[in-house]
């Protein structure tokens, strides 16, 4: 099976066109080497797709007949991506939340609620000294 169908197939992309678009840019390779699409993957072939910042490793157990189902995908293949990678991925994933650039447009509602708690605080003190 060619590796582009074998990614989508494993639901590693969402569609074969971006499969095939991430084996063109050399972001997939199989045992080592860079690929074009229609490099046929046989078991035991090892690939790697960098994805996301992270570059996972696949081991091709068998190839399957069609797109499969996520929770039937381990059949095909085992993952034997280092642990720290995955981690990385979380860390790279709470560092996105939380970080917005400045002059990226409105605040979000938390940050005006924010904003409104800091400027009410130092208003009402101004109130209580009224009084």
């Amino acid at each position: 099976m060619r590796v582009d169908k074998y990614l989508w197939c494993i639901r590693y992309f969402k569609t074969r066109s971006i499969s095939s678009k991430a084996c063109k840019e050399g972001k997939v390779r199989v045992n080592g080497d860079l690929i074009k699409p229609s490099r046929e993957v046989y078991p035991t072939d090892k690939i790697t797709v960098r994805k996301n910042q992270i570059n996972y490793e696949i081991v091709v157990l068998d190839i399957p007949d069609n797109r499969v189902g996520a929770k039937l995908v381990d059949i095909y293949r085992k993952d034997v991506t280092p642990e720290e990678r995955l981690q990385k991925l979380d860390l790279l994933k709470y560092s996105k939340e939380y970080y917005r650039k400045k002059g990226s447009g409105r605040p979000t509602k938390k940050d005006r609620r924010d904003l409104d708690d800091w400027f009410d605080w130092d208003n009402t003190d101004a109130k209580d000294k009224e009084e």
